[in-house]
């Protein structure tokens, strides 16, 4: 009767392990999140900080929730926007810094000509993309495009011109086709430091489409803060930087569980179980 027990527990045990493993990983951080949230309001009360400088994190959640439908709008059309430019940007990327990394014409006249670009602010191009193509969803969507394509693409270039030529020859050697040594040796080597940009541009992603919206929007999180932060009230103000920070780490932990996914056999992947 025990044994059956145990069998019984077993496969259960098994379907909440992860649960455990993240309980406890995360719990430290979440003791810090609680602790810093708890000093805050206190701070605000015992040195008796105006609500208009500074609210209380319980003021914030009461005005968040009276005006939750809106915010879950605007949360919607930013993460709309965040999302469509971030993958277009990989779509495009990832090809093109394969192509970079293979040809040496693409190295010598494109490669330079994109890091260039990329030392400059993207976000300078913004009103000028307003300017051109309105308020609406497209020039939004393209400068989210532009401050996620190059850490991609750039990453991409090291990526696949990163394998050393020993390798690839002992590869060739064995009787490996050029595609065979490619799919199997090439990419799998890539694929770390391909999601080293991914991630990067995931941080990104929230913050072009954010800034955007300051710059030149009638919706979406960026504006609803722009309005707020106007009418004096910093609570709905950071009630809706609380939103952004939740939509740019959900984009950023997907990408994470896809990486995880993807090269489980990494060493950053194992340290992390």
């Amino acid at each position: 009767m025990a044994m059956a027990s145990s069998e019984k527990a077993a496969p259960t045990a098994g379907i909440f392990a992860p649960v455990v493993r993240l309980v406890r990983r995360s719990w430290l951080f979440v003791l810090f999140f609680v602790g810093f949230f708890v000093a805050w309001e206190g701070s605000v009360l015992v040195f008796h900080i105006p609500p208009y400088i500074l609210p209380k994190p319980s003021d914030i959640v009461v005005s968040g929730w009276v005006d939750i439908d809106k915010l879950v709008y605007y949360t919607w059309i930013t993460g709309s926007e965040s999302v469509l430019g971030y993958l277009v940007a990989v779509t495009i990327a990832v090809p093109l810094g394969l192509a970079i990394a293979f040809s040496s014409f693409l190295r010598q006249t494109i490669y330079p000509f994109f890091v260039s670009l990329e030392m400059t602010p993207k976000i300078a191009f913004a009103p000028l993309f307003i300017s051109w193509l309105g308020f609406g969803l497209l020039p939004k969507v393209i400068i989210v495009f532009l401050v996620c394509f190059f850490p991609i693409v750039l990453n991409a270039i090291l990526a696949f011109g990163s394998l050393s030529e020993e390798l690839e020859r002992f590869v060739r050697a064995t009787g490996a086709t050029q595609w065979r040594t490619f799919f199997k040796v090439r990419l799998p080597a890539a694929m770390p430091q391909c999601f080293v940009g991914f991630k990067y541009a995931a941080i990104n992603a929230t913050v072009g489409a954010t800034i955007a919206e300051f710059i030149g929007s009638d919706q979406g999180l960026g504006f609803y803060i722009q309005i707020v932060t106007g009418n004096m009230r910093p609570d709905l103000a950071f009630a809706g930087i609380f939103l952004l920070t939740l939509l740019g780490l959900a984009v950023f932990g997907v990408v994470t569980l896809i990486e995880r996914f993807a090269i489980p056999w990494h060493i950053s992947q194992r340290r992390a179980r």
